[in-house]
Formats: structure tokens, C-alpha cells, sequence
């Protein structure tokens, strides 16, 4: 089975979205400035690389949400996992199909594991989706995108870490609007 590959933007001073959540939903007041390396051509390259070597991905029932689906073809063409406590049914949006998760992280990262094969698990926003993959020790590598940005507020990404671990760095890209780290994850 692929590696469990743990794949967001941050600022540097570790948010993955801005303040004020309440009346700017989604990525906070300026957060939007976080995925600004997905427009250009190095990052378009690159997430077109991540996404073709991963089999499933795992969000969260709230980036569902917020995202409406990634609209009517569902976007990736390939198996969602959501983590929700609340049961949906299984969506359907072209070749992605949605499948919501109510029994814990290890589930959704078992299901996904399955369904990709020998391809990577894309874990992916939000942050309580990536703290528990981290904290119950599932995730094999940490790609980090980090914008040049102090946000100062909002929502960061390693609150709530209970397990200790080590970063290994097995790749470093640089592109106009970030920094892309990418670390292997021990212990």
C-alpha cells in the first residue's frame, strides 16, 4: 500500500487560515494568500504531480461543505474519504465519489489505504483532520507549503498534537508564492 501523505498550506507562522473565521468562512480574513502557489504555472505543475500519485484523499465534512463538493464533477476523480460525526450518505459527482466516514480517523485512513491501492493517501484540510491522523500516528509524510506570510491569528496547524514524532526532510521546492517542504515522519 502507498504512503499516507499529510498535504497543506500554511503561513509561516504556522496557520492554515487566517483570523476571523466567523465573517470570512473558509481560509479567514487574507488566508486566501496561502494557496496563491496553486495559480501559478510551478504550482499547477506540482499539485497536478501530488494528485497523480494519489489514489484516495481524506478531508474533513467541513472543507466539504465550505467547498460545495468542488462542484459538479467532484474535482479529484478519484475516492474521497470524509470525516464527519454526522452519517451522510455516499455522494456521487463524476468520478469522485464521497464517502463519509463517522468512526474515526484510522477508519477513514484504512478505507482510503484500500481504495487507493499502491497509490498515496492525500490527507488534506482541516486542521482537527490532520492533528488526529498525526496523533494516532498514521502519516508517513508531512508536504508543507508554506506561504510567505505572517498571519499573526487563525487557525493553526499543530495545535492539539499530543504525540511526539521527528521530520525528516526528503524534499524542498521553491515557487513564487511558497516554500514546499516535504518531510518523512519517524516515530
Amino acid at each position: 500500500m502507498g504512503a499516507v501523505e499529510v498535504n497543506i498550506s500554511m503561513s509561516v507562522d504556522g496557520y492554515i487560515t487566517g483570523p476571523n473565521l466567523d465573517e470570512h468562512p473558509g481560509l479567514g480574513e487574507r488566508g486566501e494568500i496561502l494557496h496563491a502557489w496553486l495559480d501559478d504555472t510551478e504550482g499547477k505543475r506540482l499539485i497536478g504531480a501530488i494528485f497523480a500519485s494519489s489514489g484516495a484523499v481524506i478531508t474533513s465534512r467541513k472543507v466539504y461543505e465550505l467547498t460545495g463538493g468542488w462542484g459538479e464533477d467532484g474535482f479529484y476523480e478519484m475516492p474521497v474519504f470524509v470525516l464527519t460525526h454526522r452519517p451522510h450518505d455516499a455522494v456521487v459527482r463524476g468520478e469522485t465519489t464521497f464517502t463519509f466516514v463517522t468512526d474515526g480517523i484510522e477508519s477513514a485512513i484504512a478505507q482510503a489505504k484500500a481504495a487507493a491501492g499502491a497509490k498515496k493517501v492525500h490527507v488534506m484540510g482541516g486542521a482537527s483532520v490532520v492533528q488526529q491522523a498525526l496523533n494516532a500516528g498514521l502519516v508517513d509524510e508531512l508536504y508543507l507549503h508554506v506561504a510567505p506570510m505572517v498571519l499573526g491569528a487563525g487557525t493553526r496547524l499543530f495545535d492539539h498534537i499530543q504525540s511526539e514524532f521527528s521530520l525528516e526532510r526528503i524534499g524542498l521546492f521553491e515557487s513564487r508564492f511558497a516554500t514546499h517542504l516535504r518531510y518523512r515522519v519517524i516515530g
